[in-house]
């Protein structure tokens, strides 16, 4: 079985606005350099059961983001997180690229993937919009695996360079569920210090420094590993940001593009008997676009080799 490649131009017209960091040309520099790697197979979301939106996030929420979708211009759901007329097609696209991942890794059609689409979804809280997100992809794509297909112990890991308070905000009262999230700290959004655990020690902050290099950054990352051999997960979801990177505008971290490769083939090779090759990664974050280009192509050579 391949590797997979699940996304859809409709990235494209979600507007943010000129000068905003949240572009399509990061998703677009992603998926161009990609397409030129052979071994990846291709596929277009399909649609969804919006139920899953409201196991989520609440129903209001849902509801409040449905209205505020703009006939035309920019509308601000937060102080950075804008949406346009387009944005109501791209943002329910980031969420169904997802599920039908899911959906393929678990019909054996691919062995795992990787959906680079926008906008991502990590700040998302359960009733809230924060940080360029609007749903959050992969809190529903967890949910997903509980509700269809029963899962008991789902593992996320999200090594954004930012806090993903909304998945953990999401998941800080469910045992079936383990977040982890390695990122710059104090920094945006402020939460994610080492103290919150969640309510069955199913949440594992590890806060590290601006200025955190890659030697640094994969010491520590080994509390990633310990946890995730102490969970034994049945499925993986990474929350994929690489903005981590040391050429990156919006943190202060000092990772290199390659990092990202070590990181991913680190995970898996320590849990990939429990999850059995189960995994969707989904983008998040990353903002300088040669940095992110190269980042992801380091992620995605890690999940071939898998």
């Amino acid at each position: 079985m391949k590797t997979g490649i699940i996304t859809t131009d409709t990235y494209l017209n979600h507007d943010t606005g000129q000068g905003h960091p949240e572009r399509a040309d990061r998703v677009s520099v992603v998926i161009e350099n990609l397409k030129k790697n052979k071994k990846l197979i291709w596929k277009k979301p399909l649609k969804f059961d919006t139920k899953y939106l409201k196991i989520a996030h609440e129903s209001d929420y849902i509801d409040e983001v449905e209205n505020s979708f703009p006939k035309k211009g920019l509308h601000f759901l937060d102080g950075d997180t804008i949406v346009s007329p387009g944005s109501r097609q791209a943002s329910t696209d980031a969420v169904a690229s997802i599920i039908t991942a899911i959906d393929s890794v678990q019909n054996k059609e691919f062995k795992n993937v990787f959906c680079p689409v926008r906008p991502p979804g990590h700040h998302a809280e359960k009733d809230k919009a924060m940080g360029f997100c609007i749903y959050n992809n992969v809190a529903v794509g967890a949910h997903y695996l509980i509700d269809k297909y029963k899962f008991n112990k789902i593992a996320i890991i999200d090594f954004d360079v930012h806090h993903g308070n909304g998945t953990q905000n999401i998941f800080y009262d469910n045992e079936k569920v383990l977040y982890i999230s390695t990122h710059q700290y104090p920094f945006y959004p402020g939460t994610g210090a080492n103290n919150e655990k969640g309510k069955h020690d199913n949440i594992l902050n590890i806060p590290l420094p601006a200025g955190t290099n890659s030697e640094e950054y994969l010491n520590a990352y080994e509390h990633v590993l310990k946890k995730l051999k102490e969970f034994k997960p049945e499925f993986l979801l990474f929350s994929a940001g690489f903005d981590a990177h040391q050429d990156d505008p919006l943190a202060q971290f000092k990772l290199s593009s390659k990092d990202f490769y070590d990181i991913t083939k680190r995970t898996l090779k320590v849990i990939n008997k429990s999850i059995n090759n189960k995994v969707v990664s989904i983008l998040e974050g990353g903002y300088d676009l040669n940095a992110l280009k190269e980042s992801s192509e380091y992620h995605l050579k890690a999940l071939i080799e898998n």
